[in-house]
């Protein structure tokens, strides 16, 4: 089944009023006043069919939806459909029946919005066919349609700004040398002219140096608690023979200590 066999209800209004009209003596527009608009010939529903590209204007009773006259719409504006000049809720239109014969009649609404949905019912149907007709021409001839031209025109020229372009970091030639690794600490060298630290320990906590725990020497009469530690020695075998010697000379060397120049007792 084609599509155009389907039909479609574009519009529904539940009243719409009939109106006799007198012939058209001149060409110029039809006048709503010029009808017996308080007397109208017939009164029912209007609906707005479509099948295919034509419109079809309807005019059914209320309650059994008998058809009392229609009229087919192929062009809107046309002869189909016209509007008067003095009313936006009146309209002239050319019904027909099967056999041929036409005649124009009057319709009116009551509401503005009635005659305002008639009006725009039309208007979207044949956007729609108009629409139809263009893409059935775009299917059959591809090449006539609209072209996109991205060429350059004759003297135009294009310029292109490259002096903020940044080179990604790991390119060719941009490799830089990373410091070698020291196991999360950073050891840093001491300031020029600076003295050693000297180790304190936390008190009642003893040094052990070259195996034996040393007392840390504190001066006499001092508010302080500065603590001088000596820096241990290798326990070498010449060093035990020393301390051997000096132990039979003097019986103890516990209350001696060694110097830069010698042996000297407290």
């Amino acid at each position: 089944m084609e599509e155009s066999e389907y039909e479609s209800v574009l519009c529904v209004k539940p009243e719409v009023h009939v109106y006799r009209i007198p012939p058209r003596a001149t060409n110029r527009g039809y006048r709503a006043s010029e009808w017996q608009l308080d007397q109208p010939s017939w009164s029912g529903r209007l609906r707005i069919t479509a099948k295919g590209q034509v419109a079809y204007i309807k005019l059914e009773d209320r309650t059994s939806g008998e058809l009392f006259a229609q009229a087919p719409v192929d062009q809107f504006p046309g002869s189909a459909v016209e509007s008067v000049t003095d009313s936006s809720r009146y309209f002239v239109v050319r019904i027909e029946d099967g056999n041929g014969r036409r005649a124009f009649i009057g319709i009116g609404f009551g509401d503005r919005g009635d005659a305002f949905d008639f009006n725009v019912a039309l208007q979207d149907h044949f956007k729609w066919v108009k629409q139809q007709c263009e893409f059935a021409k775009q299917a059959q001839n591809p090449d006539e349609g609209p072209k996109l031209d991205l060429g350059f025109k004759e003297g135009q020229t294009i310029k292109l700004n490259i002096a903020n372009m940044k080179k990604k970091e790991g390119a060719s030639g941009t490799h830089r040398a990373r410091p070698a690794s020291t196991g999360g600490l950073s050891l840093l060298p001491p300031p020029p002219g600076g003295k050693p630290s000297t180790l304190i320990p936390p008190p009642g906590e003893q040094l052990s140096v070259g195996g034996s725990l040393v007392q840390p020497a504190v001066a006499p009469g001092s508010g302080s608690t500065s603590v001088s530690w000596p820096q241990p020695t290798p326990a070498t075998a010449a060093t035990a023979d020393v301390w051997g010697d000096f132990t039979k000379s003097t019986g103890s060397p516990s209350s001696q200590t060694q110097s830069g120049t010698g042996w000297v007792q407290f």
